[in-house]
C-alpha cells in the first residue's frame, strides 16, 4: 500500500507551491490514474510517492516503510527492490544499446526470461542499436521494456504514451495490463489524457497542486475500447 498524508512540496523557497495538503492511499494491486493538466502537480507527486523526491512536510509510506525517513542509499535501495520507473524523458543510458538498456532492468530481479517483453514491444530487431539510432516511439518501448523486465512490485508511469501513435500506444497499454494482471504489481499512471484514465480502477484529478477529485470507475475499459 502506498499512503501519503498532508504533502507538501515548494521550489524556489516556498515561492512556487507545487503540492499542497496531498493525502491519499493507494491498495496493493491497484491501477490509480493520476489525471491533470500541464502544471497541476502530478509528476512531482509521482516522484515524491517514488522516492525521486522529498517532500518538504507530510510522510509518505510505501509497503510499510517510511520513505521519508529513509537517506539517499536507502531511498536507492529502495526504489533498487520495490519500483519500476516509466518516464517521458526515457533516460535511457545513451552508450548502452537497447538490449544492454533492458538487461540494467532484467539485472536488478535476476530475471533472465525477457524475452516475450522484446518481442511484444517490437523490439526484436532493434537490440543492437543506441538510443541515438531510435524514434521517440522506440525509445520509449525501450524505457517501457526497461521497467518490466525489472518485474517491479510497483510500477510509476509518466505520460507512456505520449511519444507512440495511437496503435503502437493502444498496443502497449494493452501489453501493460496484461502483465499488471500476470504479475500482480500496483500501477500509478500520471497523465494528462481522460481516456485513458478510464482504464484505471481509481482516479485521482489534481489542478494547482491539489487533489479536487477521486473516484473510482464502476467498470474499466480495455485498450482498445478508449477513444484516443
Amino acid at each position: 500500500m502506498i499512503k501519503a498524508e498532508k504533502i507538501y512540496k515548494s521550489y524556489n523557497n516556498g515561492k512556487i507551491k507545487v503540492l499542497q495538503d496531498i493525502s491519499l492511499e493507494i491498495a496493493d494491486g491497484e491501477f490509480v490514474v493520476i489525471l491533470g493538466a500541464s502544471g497541476s502537480g502530478k509528476s512531482t507527486l509521482m516522484n515524491a510517492m517514488s522516492g525521486l523526491e522529498k517532500p518538504d512536510k507530510g510522510s509518505i509510506t510505501v509497503n510499510g516503510i517510511n520513505i521519508n525517513e529513509l537517506n539517499d542509499k536507502q531511498l536507492t535501495e529502495f526504489r533498487k527492490q520495490h519500483i519500476g520507473f516509466v518516464f517521458q524523458q526515457y533516460y535511457l543510458l545513451p552508450h548502452l544499446n537497447v538490449e544492454s538498456n533492458i538487461k540494467l532492468g532484467a539485472n536488478l530481479a535476476n530475471n533472465t526470461d525477457y524475452g516475450e517483453i522484446i518481442k511484444v514491444l517490437g523490439l526484436t530487431d532493434k537490440l543492437n542499436k543506441r538510443p541515438s539510432e531510435l524514434s521517440g516511439g522506440e525509445q520509449q518501448r525501450v524505457c517501457i521494456a526497461r521497467a518490466l523486465a525489472k518485474k517491479p512490485q510497483i510500477l510509476f508511469l509518466d505520460e507512456p504514451t505520449g511519444a507512440l501513435d495511437e496503435a503502437t500506444g493502444r498496443e502497449v497499454l494493452d501489453y501493460i495490463m496484461q502483465q499488471k494482471e500476470k504479475l500482480g504489481f500496483t500501477m500509478v499512471m500520471v497523465t494528462h489524457n481522460q481516456n485513458i484514465a478510464e482504464m484505471a480502477q481509481k482516479v485521482i484529478k489534481m489542478n494547482s497542486g491539489k487533489i479536487v477529485e477521486v473516484y473510482n470507475n464502476k467498470t474499466q475499459k480495455s485498450a482498445q475500447e478508449i477513444g484516443w
